[in-house]
This record gives C-alpha cells, sequence and structure tokens, in this order.
C-alpha cells in the first residue's frame, strides 16, 4: 500500500545544483516514486566543445529537454542553481518545487567573479569540505557525496548570479528556505515566494540539506502533502503573470 492517495500528478523533474548531479536527489526519488511518479533525475551536461564553453542557457536547454519527455501532470523541482533553471522553464512545468534557489533577480552582494574557466570543485572535493557543507549529513552520506562533485563552469555560475530575467510561473510554487543557508539566505528566498505567490517551508539545516540531510525524506515527504493539496484546486488559480528581472535592469 502506498503511503500516500494517487497523486494527479505523473512525474517528476529533478534537476541539480551547481558542481553536483542527479544523484543529489535520490532520497526524493524514493519518495516520489513511493507516491507513484515516474522520477526524471539527469546530470547536467557540458557543451560537446567543453566545460569551460557552458552556459547558463546550454542547462537550461537541457531542462526543457527533459521536461518533454516526461508525462503530464509533471512535477519541476530544482535545487539552488537548478531552482533557477526550473523558473526558466517554469511554463512546461505542472507545478514547481524550489529548493533554496539562486532567484532570477541574482544574488545581493554575490561577485560576478571570473565569467571563464571552470571551477575545480570536483578536484578540490575533500571529505571535510564535505562535512562542512553538509554540517546536517550523516557521515555515511557525507563519504558518499564528496567523491561525486564535480567541477562547474566559470560562466554559469556568474550567469546565475548576475541573474536572469524570468516569468512569473502561472502554476502553483513551493519554496523551500533552510534556516542555516550560507549561500541563499532564508530571507531571500521567502521574498522570491512572495514575488512568485508561493507556498514556502521553511527547514532547519544547510544549503544541500534538504536533499542530503538527515531529514530529506520528511522534507520530501512534505512536498507530496503540498502536492497533494493541489488536486483540490484548478493549476494556476488566481495567479497573475509577470516577469522577474534581475536587479539593476
Amino acid at each position: 500500500m502506498r503511503p500516500w492517495p494517487e497523486l494527479r500528478f505523473r512525474s517528476a523533474v529533478l534537476v541539480h545544483g551547481a558542481g553536483g548531479g542527479g544523484w543529489e536527489w535520490t532520497v526524493w526519488g524514493r519518495v516520489l516514486a513511493a507516491a507513484g511518479m515516474e522520477v526524471l533525475a539527469p546530470d547536467l551536461q557540458p557543451r560537446a566543445d567543453g566545460l569551460v564553453a557552458t552556459a547558463l542557457d546550454d542547462y537550461a536547454a537541457q531542462v526543457d529537454r527533459w521536461l518533454r519527455a516526461a508525462p503530464r501532470p509533471r512535477l519541476l523541482a530544482g535545487a539552488s542553481l537548478g531552482g533557477l533553471l526550473a523558473l526558466m522553464r517554469a511554463a512546461l512545468a505542472d507545478a514547481l518545487v524550489l529548493v533554496n534557489p539562486i532567484p532570477p533577480e541574482g544574488l545581493p552582494g554575490a561577485v560576478a567573479g571570473e565569467r571563464s574557466g571552470r571551477v575545480p570543485w570536483g578536484r578540490t572535493a575533500s571529505p571535510a569540505g564535505t562535512r562542512r557543507a553538509l554540517p546536517d549529513a550523516d557521515a555515511a552520506t557525507c563519504a558518499w557525496a564528496w567523491r561525486r562533485w564535480r567541477d562547474e563552469s566559470a560562466r554559469v555560475l556568474a550567469e546565475a548570479r548576475a541573474g536572469r530575467d524570468c516569468e512569473v510561473p502561472v502554476c502553483p510554487v513551493l519554496v523551500i528556505a533552510s534556516a542555516q543557508d550560507p549561500d541563499v539566505p532564508t530571507a531571500v528566498s521567502v521574498a522570491l515566494a512572495g514575488r512568485l505567490g508561493a507556498s514556502v517551508l521553511r527547514v532547519p539545516g544547510s544549503h544541500v540539506g534538504p536533499l542530503l540531510g538527515r531529514g530529506a525524506a520528511g522534507i520530501a515527504a512534505q512536498a507530496v502533502e503540498w502536492m497533494n493539496t493541489l488536486a483540490m484546486t484548478p493549476s494556476g488559480e488566481g495567479r497573475i503573470k509577470g516577469r522577474l528581472r534581475p536587479s539593476g535592469r
């Protein structure tokens, strides 16, 4: 017997953050699959001519393809950079879950940084660094994660931190905001939720904690409970179209 009623959603596309992979969604994937959804959590791929040449739009195009391959009604969930990518392709989704997303307005106080080259997170990853990044994860998860971090395109990060013009989604949105997130502060996520007219779920823990922390399964279950409520109301009811613009534009 399934732990939740049959969902109206047939599939879920899960988009990981910078320097990570679809493996970050392993716990969520199990929870969503148990709720009767087909789960797609691929790795974002660099361009054929290399990671250095890869841009934010290259990743967004991949998310577009994943969504078009997923049966509707479909959920689109994104974490961190994946949250921004989800907003960029929200028109193809029937509901959004954004986990500590980089906002379309960009990050306040963020330094643009180098726009070429690669960020060597994979090459410089260490057990100690992973434990610092995941203080709310158990030792086994940290040991599993540190071997899987990967290098990231500096261009992608610079473009994301600068912000990206996005339409306000017309589908229902849930924003999950971690209380101890040094990368995307709670206030930033809550403010974004206000601009989107979204529901907010505040959780304890770190930036990646909702996916890899000890409480990840419980947070995923709360997202499922939120999705169950959507079956009672038409998608997008009462929502106003608009645009989200990067700061200063």
